[in-house]
Order: structure tokens, then sequence, then C-alpha cells
């Protein structure tokens, strides 16, 4: 049957369904042979940096809540999360916060300060519209 335990499978399909939320399409319908126009088919724009960010964080935050205790729950490193060094920083942090308020007021109030934080830390990241560290960072 599977090459390995459910909860990995799983967890290998939120991976992967949460990268490609957040990657940029690049198709583009018609004769393969017309290059596609310098305009998007679509009227709405990609999502913002901050966005994605807290959509990444909101999302790897509740698998690492939701597998147990430990930063390596899930058996994944930030850059397989697609995260990059800053947003794993954030992540940590968000994690740290999201524990405490889990052991003191339960899981849902640890969802609730999980989105709080990730939207609040990544506005702050990406206040300028890029990483205010550095693009790698």
């Amino acid at each position: 049957m599977g090459s390995g335990p459910a909860p990995l499978r799983a967890l290998a399909a939120a991976a992967t369904t949460a990268l490609l939320a957040a990657a940029p399409l690049g198709c583009a319908g018609g004769d393969p042979g017309t290059p596609p126009s310098s305009t998007p088919s679509s009227t709405s724009a990609p999502p913002a940096p901050q966005d994605v960010c807290t959509r990444l964080i909101t999302h790897w935050a509740g698998v690492i809540l939701d597998a147990g205790e430990g930063e390596d729950a899930v058996r994944l490193d930030y850059q397989s999360m697609g995260l990059s060094g800053g947003q794993n920083d954030i992540l940590r942090a968000v994690l740290a916060d999201a524990r405490a308020e889990r052991d003191a007021k339960g899981p849902a109030a640890a969802r609730e300060l999980t989105a709080r934080e990730a939207e609040r830390r990544c506005a702050d990241r990406y206040r300028s519209g890029a990483p205010t560290d550095g693009p790698w960072q």
C-alpha cells in the first residue's frame, strides 16, 4: 500500500498544498506557440508577501501543534516547509506563544493566538513590501 505511515503521507500532502497555494501560476491558455500576454488574464493580483507569510506560518504552526511536542515533530526543516530563515524565526516565536496559550486556555485559544500573532509579525516583517532584514533572512 503506502510508502510510509499515514500521518507522514498526510503531512506531505498538506505541505504540497501549502506550497502550491503560495506559488504563482504561470500557465496561460490558448495556442502553445503564442507567447503569454504581458497582462494576466485574471483581474486578481498575486497575494502580498505578508499574506503569504501569514498563511504559511498559520498553516505550519497548526500542523506542528497538532503533531505533538517538539520543534521537529513534523520531521521537516524550515526550507522543506517553504519558509525563509526569518519566517522560521516567526514560526518558532509563534509556536512558543501558542504552546503557552494552549496550556493555559486550550487548543482553540492557541489557534486564535497563532492567527493573530502570525498576522502581526508577518505584517511587521514585510511592512515595506520586502523582508525588513533581507530576502534570505
